[in-house]
């Protein structure tokens, strides 16, 4: 259509008609070009569906070629592209830019007015499988290996507008590192069964080549090479709705900055044990605690790379000319403890764990009845600091980042320092300079409360299995360890979680317009990945080893995120999961390899189920009126899952504590 008016101007000048053409190329040629121009832009809005800038996400539109990342790219969002909260407040896309692709959680985000899914046949949560097959509606496709990779696809149930309801595409194990991807939607319809047509800007850049002065060129030369990817792949342009491509952050990039402070406040350390600080030592009769014997509190002093004295809640990290977390000299994180010892350590040495508490807690706990009852049962000594950055001081700041995304970078970064607070704790659990050197730690007459010999290990519930993982792959100390009711991708649990129903108001204040808020979510998941499992998880069995306990219906921790999990590190399921008939799914658990006859060696995840209803199939949280009792504490109840999780720990076998059967548990 451009084309067409850019001859009738030219013709008109020849001609003479001056103030015809004059009228027709300033009305009708400059100002859409000028606006097309500028939308099309590398770094500005993608011109390729319209209706909000970032659609489709995530999307390498949005990068630039950079040779000094492992990926070649670079995120490279321009001013004024990222949402603006409904004040107006502009987001500075400084801390995304610093990624050098997306999120390996990534929720593929875009919009397809009137499309019926189930018409289309596009793979719902139920038949993942369905996600690889060759006429599959919607191909996601890793160009790295020539692969199909698997996913689910969903309209967001929240959405308040039909013209506004976005298609969440989720992969159904995370993308893999440093790598690229080609998205394709195809053969899509309505409800009525019509073939509908892909929008005018894709259809104009998949079609016959452009002029180089066409607005859309340079999206069509973008995006050319993954056309003929797909191509090779047998996903031709007939029929195509839409294409496109982004490419997946490199594991140095995701975890470089902890790492970095990390092995900074090591090398600082030394062959020390860190410095502490007992602060009070409570010792309990029988009668008052018949499974603890010694309360322990204190400090520990950790190096803070966080920008304000003490690293108070939302600071951020400090970081260098090259975008690098450094120690201000003389600032201190004093991380606060507390250990629970069992009275079975006063007749044998108990091992240490590290404990992991929930969705902005504290370390407090650890002094939970279920944690006590595995203390005294296995002879255990937990010990647990706050997961600053997500921990009871820090609820002011999550509110305020859900208010305006400019604060968000405040959440993960100050939970990277929480992650390194705990593994100093730890290396003060298993040190021979440390813990053991305190009379806090020993009985009256000197012996040891803490077995010398024994390796660290942990065990974190809910928000401590979402973070514990990323402590456990970056641990020097831990070998093992337990994630009860984990899940990972704060993005995709947000929606399916009960507890977020009380910030919802707040973001829905800040984002009212649903699909805006599932762009909000797939932003913050990109920095998110430095503080939480999913930015570690395809490393995290490298070095270690993990057991998840999920509990079946839980309404917190939604079980599609412990499965999406589960296929990502490569945990065995523990089989038979659950009673016949009772999951939805076509094949349940697809995607994740069982464990075969217990004893099993290894990583693996184990169902505990209570008889809560099966979870909603849609981004919606169990809403208690028909999803009956939440799970979510059951399996930490359980003395046969405690009895697991000890042995996990110990000796990293898992044993059948079942009779053979699927797991249940008692509603707690």
């Amino acid at each position: 259509m451009a084309d067409a008016y850019r001859s009738r101007v030219v013709r008109g000048a020849v001609v003479g008609g001056v103030v015809v053409a004059l009228v027709v190329a300033v009305v009708g040629l400059v100002a859409p070009v000028r606006a097309a121009v500028a939308a099309a832009t590398p770094g500005g809005c993608d011109p390729l569906v319209g209706g909000e800038c970032l659609l489709p996400f995530p999307n390498d539109w949005y990068t630039r070629a950079d040779a000094h990342s492992d990926t070649g790219r670079r995120v490279a969002f321009r001013p004024g592209v990222l949402p603006a909260d409904a004040l107006g407040v502009p987001v500075d896309p400084t801390a995304w830019n610093r990624s050098d692709g997306f999120s390996p959680g990534s929720t593929l985000t875009v919009r397809v007015p009137g499309v019926d899914l189930a018409a289309s046949r596009v793979a719902p949560v139920t038949d993942i499988g369905a996600s690889l097959r060759a006429d599959a509606a919607i191909v996601l496709l890793d160009t790295d290996t020539g692969t199909r990779w698997p996913y689910w696809a969903e309209l967001d149930a929240r959405a308040t507008r039909a013209d506004r309801q976005a298609l969440l595409i989720h992969p159904a194990r995370n993308l893999a590192d440093g790598h690229h991807y080609a998205v394709a939607l195809r053969g899509l319809v309505d409800t009525g069964g019509a073939r509908i047509p892909p929008p005018a800007p894709f259809a104009a850049v998949a079609g016959a080549r452009l002029h180089p002065h066409d607005p859309l060129y340079a999206r069509q030369r973008e995006l050319a090479p993954t056309l003929r990817t797909l191509a090779r792949a047998g996903v031709g342009t007939a029929g195509l709705y839409l294409a496109w491509d982004f490419t997946v952050a490199s594991s140095r990039n995701l975890t470089g900055d902890m790492t970095t402070i990390r092995d900074d406040a090591f090398r600082r350390l030394g062959d020390r044990a860190p410095e502490y600080t007992i602060g009070a030592v409570t010792d309990f009769d029988a009668a008052t605690n018949p499974r603890i014997a010694r309360e322990v509190t204190g400090t520990v002093s950790v190096p803070s790379y966080l920008s304000l004295p003490g690293g108070p809640s939302g600071s951020v990290f400090a970081r260098d000319a090259r975008g690098r977390p450094v120690h201000l000299p003389g600032n201190t994180q004093l991380a606060r403890f507390r250990c629970e010892i069992p009275r079975a350590a006063f007749s044998t040495p108990s091992r240490p764990a590290l404990y992991g508490h929930g969705l902005l807690g504290s370390r407090d706990e650890v002094g939970a009845g279920n944690v006590q009852a595995m203390a005294a049962e296995h002879d255990i000594t937990f010990c647990a600091t706050d997961w600053i950055g997500m921990a009871a001081d820090d609820v002011l700041t999550v509110v305020g980042a859900l208010t305006d995304a400019n604060h968000f970078a405040a959440i993960p970064e100050r939970s990277q320092q929480g992650i390194l607070d705990a593994l100093f704790l730890g290396r003060d659990l298993v040190h021979r300079k440390g813990f053991a050197t305190s009379s806090a730690f020993r009985t009256a007459d000197g012996r040891p409360l803490l077995d010398p010999r024994a390796a660290l290990a942990y065990d974190g519930n809910s928000q401590g299995g979402i973070l514990g993982g990323a402590l456990v792959a970056v641990s020097p100390d831990i070998r093992r360890g337990v994630l009860g009711v984990t899940g990972m991708n704060y993005s995709l649990l947000l929606d399916r979680s009960a507890d977020f129903a009380q910030f919802q108001p707040v973001l829905d204040a800040s984002y009212p317009d649903k699909l805006r808020q599932q762009l909000v979510f797939d932003l913050l998941q990109m920095l998110w990945d430095r503080g939480e499992t999913d930015g570690y998880a395809a490393h995290l069995t490298d070095h270690h080893q993990v057991l998840m306990h999920l509990a079946y219906g839980d309404h917190q921790v939604a079980n599609v995120a412990s499965e999406v999990e589960a296929r990502t590190i490569g945990a065995r399921l523990v089989t038979p999961a659950l009673a016949a008939g009772r999951s939805p799914d076509l094949v349940p658990y697809w995607g994740i390899r069982p464990a075969g006859t217990l004893p099993y060696r290894g990583s693996a995840m184990v169902v505990w189920d209570s008889g809560t209803p099966s979870p909603p199939t849609t981004n919606t949280a169990p809403d208690g009126s028909g999803y009956g009792h939440d799970p979510h504490s059951d399996p930490r109840n359980s003395a046969a899952a405690r009895q697991q999780k000890a042995t996990f720990l110990a000796t990293g076998t898992v044993v059948d504590v079942c009779g053979g059967a699927p797991c249940t548990a008692n509603p707690a």
